[in-house]
């Protein structure tokens, strides 16, 4: 399918939402146990449930609008399916709970991996939305595989030392959260390395 835009409220919408409906449905559910065909879920249990379906539809709908899903949400709805499907299957929240740290990860090693060549990953994943010369993406990659790192060994303390809510909201808004204030902070790089010319690069 082609490429197409869609208002940025549309988008934020299908991408958040979905995290957004986890939030206040553990927050109604926590305390709660299901027993679903013999078998007692806890409220988190059920809420990861029923998040995979919604994640999913909503990331449809926006492939749907857009004609187009970036690499980063492609293994991020992969991971939620395995892991998510896992912590159902078994019963067990602690599968849920590893996937931010197998995402990042990932990332985190697939920019390394680009680095070793010489290349910046991150250049490709992000699809030209931040218009920087060469020197400044492989800066920001290091930067950002920093972050990814950071993000994976810090989600591996929460989930493993604190409550299950502490984790839920580390997850969300603590992540994003995390990574827009990162961006904020590389007005410098920006500045110092912004190409005029998109295309450029």
């Amino acid at each position: 399918m082609e490429k197409r835009q869609v208002n940025p409220m549309v988008k934020m919408a299908l991408e958040f939402g979905p995290l957004i409906g986890f939030l206040v449905a553990y927050f109604l559910l926590k305390d709660r146990t299901f027993v679903i065909g013999g078998t007692e879920y806890e409220g988190f249990i059920v809420v990861t449930a029923g998040f995979i379906p919604v994640f999913l539809i909503g990331m449809g709908a926006l492939w749907w609008l857009t004609g187009h899903l970036s690499r980063m949400q492609m293994v991020t709805a992969v991971l939620i399916v395995v892991f998510g499907g896992l912590s159902v299957w078994l019963n067990d929240d602690r599968f849920f709970k590893m996937k931010p740290t197998l995402i990042y990860l990932l990332f985190g090693g697939a920019l390394a991996v680009g680095l070793m060549r010489g290349e910046s990953w991150l250049q490709l994943v992000m699809e030209g939305l931040i218009p920087l010369k060469h020197e400044g993406w492989m800066i920001l990659t290091r930067r950002m595989m920093a972050l990814f790192l950071s993000l994976a060994v810090l989600n591996e303390v929460i989930w493993r030392t604190m409550s299950t809510e502490t984790w839920v909201l580390f997850k969300f808004p603590g992540l994003p959260l995390a990574v827009f204030v990162f961006f904020m902070f590389q007005g410098r790089l920006f500045k110092a390395h912004g190409s005029e010319d998109p295309d450029s690069e």
